[in-house]
């Protein structure tokens, strides 16, 4: 079988319960039509888990390594070096030495040193932003223009070309922002299908990411605000975009995934919803962590498809780079689980039991099965960390929204798996230490 398409949809700040599939759309005035086909033609997860924030996550899907080894969980701070070091083999790069075509269209938010740029990690072409939209608004705040910050641009690039400016990054290209990712994405699949090559097309937009303002054609569409607008938007474009795919007759042959970064948006006038999850991104609480995933793979994936076994960012690496028949690097930790077998019905488990809980440097949870233990408690974003003498624990079955501990003696036996999953990852570090924020490059362990 010739390897696949991949095309890679992935959301920033989407939340849990926004999806009509996920018991969103209508309820949130927003109906989702075109995505809620896309999940019965395919499957469904209610257990895929990312990292507390937007460049954790990322670094989590490119390398398929815990950020925390790659020096990568946190959002970076003005004047740091950011993002990947180059010794850091991203999933672009593996592909692309399987003779993908290879292209990012959106945030990239994993350095924005050129040699730490997409075109320069494995992307044959891209454009988009470099760190995040919340500088769209920068124009609109008192005293910026005397400030003397300049302000954050929109790039393209190639590989083995520096990249150029579009210009500055404000409120109207973020509402023009996701129209023009779907267009050029468009453009590129094209070209891939006339060179007779397969594509990995990523595709990390804006939506719904603060400020979510829809594009002038959606503006006002729903009655119910900017929001629900962009919702009705962004489901139009992916349904567009699966339109293309059957027009070109590469739909069998062409994996789509949709995914998002971390939990809900949590900045009003745009706030999300976790659905049944409690809590708030930046956080280890399940409404940062759980987030919806539906994959579609004609022929290959059973349609109708839901399943409830763990899942994790990391899986994606491991996973494209099966379907794409790359061998991963087997000089370091990869902590992601190849799922295609689980997908593809071949077994019933996942292959993860766990997930480590990381919230910037620090391990606030443990999810084992359907326990979740709590070393340090911090419920919402603008909440203080608590760094717990005795754990919390939670039965996410009898209690998804983590309101009740129930670490009593009869539950106390949860510490020790939980526990041995920490001891696992800690002693990985002693022969690979982890890459601390900020190194410079040449990096060798």
């Amino acid at each position: 079988m010739t390897t696949p398409n991949i095309v890679f949809l992935f959301l920033d700040n989407l939340g849990y319960g926004e999806l009509g599939c996920y018991g969103g759309g209508v309820v949130r005035g927003a109906p989702t039509p075109r995505i809620d086909a896309l999940a019965a033609q395919g499957f469904r997860s209610t257990n895929m888990n990312m990292e507390a924030q937007c460049t954790p996550s990322r670094s989590a899907v490119m390398t398929g390594r815990i950020p925390v080894r790659s020096g990568t969980t946190r959002i970076p701070q003005p004047g740091q070096l950011s993002g990947l070091v180059a010794w850091e083999v991203t999933i672009a790069e593996l592909l692309s030495r399987q003779g993908y075509a290879t292209a990012h269209f959106g945030k990239w938010h994993l350095g924005d040193a050129p040699a730490r740029q997409p075109h320069a990690r494995g992307f044959d072409e891209w454009c988009g932003l470099l760190e995040t939209h919340d500088s769209s608004l920068w124009h609109q705040s008192p005293g910026f223009d005397s400030a003397g910050v300049e302000e954050e641009h929109l790039w393209e690039g190639a590989a083995g070309s520096p990249s150029v400016s579009l210009g500055p990054y404000g409120t109207e290209e973020r509402r023009h922002f996701d129209a023009d990712m779907f267009a050029r994405t468009t453009a590129f699949i094209d070209r891939a299908v006339a060179d007779g090559r397969p594509f990995f097309a990523y595709m990390p937009v804006a939506f719904p990411h603060f400020p979510s303002l829809p594009h002038p054609d959606f503006a006002g569409i729903t009655g119910n605000g900017d929001f629900a607008d962009s919702f009705v938007e962004i489901d139009t474009r992916v349904g567009l975009l699966l339109d293309h795919i059957d027009e070109l007759g590469i739909a069998d042959d062409t994996v789509f995934v949709l995914t998002s970064d971390n939990g809900a948006e949590d900045t009003l006038p745009w706030r999300g919803w976790t659905g049944p999850w409690g809590g708030s991104y930046f956080t280890a609480m399940e409404g940062s962590l759980r987030v919806p995933f539906i994959v579609r793979w004609p022929g290959r994936i059973a349609p109708g498809l839901t399943s409830n076994e763990i899942c994790h960012a990391v899986d994606l690496f491991t996973t494209f780079a099966s379907m794409g028949g790359a061998t991963v690097p087997d000089d370091r930790p990869i902590d992601g689980v190849d799922l295609v077998p689980f997908l593809t019905g071949e077994r019933t488990e996942s292959g993860r039991e766990s997930v480590l809980c990381f919230v910037g440097d620090d391990l606030h949870a443990v999810k084992w099965r359907n326990w979740k233990l709590h070393l340090i408690w911090q419920e919402y974003m603008l909440d203080p960390p608590v760094k717990l003498s005795v754990p919390r624990a939670f039965n996410l079955y009898d209690d998804p929204r983590e309101r009740h501990d129930i670490f009593l003696p009869a539950n106390t036996w949860v510490r020790k798996p939980a526990m041995e999953v920490v001891a696992d990852f800690q002693s990985s570090l002693a022969s690979h230490p982890i890459i601390t924020p900020g190194t410079p490059d040449p990096y060798c362990p």
